[in-house]
């Protein structure tokens, strides 16, 4: 159902933006509900990476493809790119590009039909679809992080609980053999003491 043509060796963050990718991709065909394939290409161009207003990013709705241009672009941009274009290709599965358009200049200004359909894929696309992917990606985030602290402030309780326990219970043990150890010492005291009674004290007359 996708497709990701990357062979831009020097492109940096080629990883991070495939992961996403992947993770951006089933949720943004759900929110979409667009039902054809869709070719997604990364392209490098220095020269148009010079240019305040260069491409960032088109669609070509009769090979259903989107272009990227990724030099010296954050992730999170590129990515906002890709949902923009991927409303367009929506609307390309729905039908909104079978009529011959003017996609020359200034036809989000002259035409009003492809103006509302970039209406469309600003608010849905650069806004609320990814917003909500990115937000829904940073709560599991949070959650996992969150599930972490409890589980190593639970490990680290359950630890001092076990050593508390251990220390309680040789104290008591060696309480209780010092207890026998004084029973011992006194029993053999007095033992001595009446032995040696017996043996030195004679016992007095009657007057």
């Amino acid at each position: 159902m996708y497709k990701l043509i990357n062979n831009l060796e020097n492109f940096d963050q080629s990883a991070d933006f495939q992961k996403i990718y992947k993770q951006f991709l089933p949720h943004a065909q759900k929110y979409l509900g667009f039902d054809k394939p869709v070719v997604v290409e990364l392209v490098s161009d220095p020269e148009n990476a010079k240019d305040p207003f260069g491409k960032t990013a088109y669609y070509n709705p009769n090979d259903m493809k989107i272009t990227l241009f990724v030099d010296k672009r954050h992730v999170k941009d590129i990515l906002r790119s890709l949902s923009h274009e991927l409303v367009h290709h929506a609307q390309n599965c729905k039908g909104e590009f079978d009529k011959r358009l003017n996609t020359g200049p200034g036809y989000a200004q002259n035409d009003p039909h492809m103006r509302n359909m970039e209406k469309q894929a600003y608010e849905i696309g650069n806004g609320l679809m990814f917003r909500d992917f990115e937000d829904n990606i940073k709560q599991k985030t949070l959650n996992l992080e969150n599930m972490k602290q409890k589980t190593t402030y639970l490990l680290e309780s359950f630890l001092k609980e076990s050593k508390m326990s251990e220390s309680k219970t040789k104290n008591k043990e060696k309480q209780e053999k010092k207890s026998v150890y004084d029973w011992a010492l006194k029993t053999k005291n007095e033992k001595l003491f009446e032995e040696l009674t017996k043996k030195w004290c004679k016992p007095s007359k009657k007057e």
